[in-house]
């Protein structure tokens, strides 16, 4: 993985950060969230390609999807061994030991991302995700995580493809589930469980007054991070 680029006056400038973005699901409509969430995460000098499969679950909320969608995803990685870092926009571990077995750039998934930000922040924070079938697996990646007694999960009831649009109904859903959080467990922080909530945290960081952490623009950040890491270790 070259990271310099020589100028005619023999100066030696960093090459450009690149990093491709997974979206497990086939939903184009998500990975246009995430690939408008990289945009404003990322330095300037980062280049990112985001794609999915095309034959994937257009959600993923179920233990059958996961199926569907995993060994797609990983033909996908395979085809681009040559990305400087990568990143799977969902919020669950779908291909990540896979892909860190053949890829030589860091793999970073969002719930592990959002949960080791979640921890610099506050002492309790709560997971907000999709559909309840998908709170099972969230809590079973927390374990993994060592974060099961500092974090709830809370579903909206919205299902991908819907939260990956707008409406007030959908934001209803978001606020009220905040809200649980936040009375019920104590949050102090709150993750946002799913590729189709990227680009709301702003928003409702705002309107609830806590932090709000986009899963997916923290594992864009992490994987931007740990690649130039990388980079400074071959020049050195």
């Amino acid at each position: 993985m070259s990271t310099l680029l020589q100028t005619r006056a023999g100066t030696v400038l960093a090459k450009p950060c690149r990093l491709l973005v997974v979206n497990p699901n086939g939903n184009p409509a998500v990975t246009d969230l995430v690939r408008a969430s990289a945009q404003r995460a990322l330095g300037p000098h980062t280049r990112v390609e985001a794609i999915n499969p095309a034959d994937s679950p257009r959600s993923i909320e179920t233990p059958d999807h996961r199926r569907l969608a995993e060994p797609l995803a990983i033909e996908l990685l395979s085809r681009h061994p040559d990305y400087d870092g990568y990143v799977m926009a969902c919020f669950d571990d779908i291909a990540l030991a896979e892909g860190r077995r053949f890829l030589r750039g860091p793999v970073v998934g969002a719930a592990e991302a959002a949960v080791a930000a979640a921890r610099f922040l506050a002492d309790r924070f709560a997971i907000v995700t999709t559909v309840e079938t998908m709170v099972p697996g969230i809590h079973k990646l927390l374990a993994g995580l060592g974060a099961t007694g500092r974090c709830t999960v809370h579903a909206t009831g919205v299902g991908v493809a819907a939260a990956a649009g707008e409406g007030a109904a959908v934001d209803r859903s978001i606020d009220q589930a905040i809200a649980r959080a936040r009375r019920d467990d104590g949050a102090e922080a709150i993750i946002l469980g799913s590729g189709g909530l990227t680009g709301r945290a702003g928003a409702l960081a705002e309107r609830h007054g806590l932090p709000v952490i986009d899963s997916i623009e923290a594992a864009l950040v992490m994987a931007e991070a740990m690649a130039q890491m990388q980079a400074r270790q071959q020049r050195a």
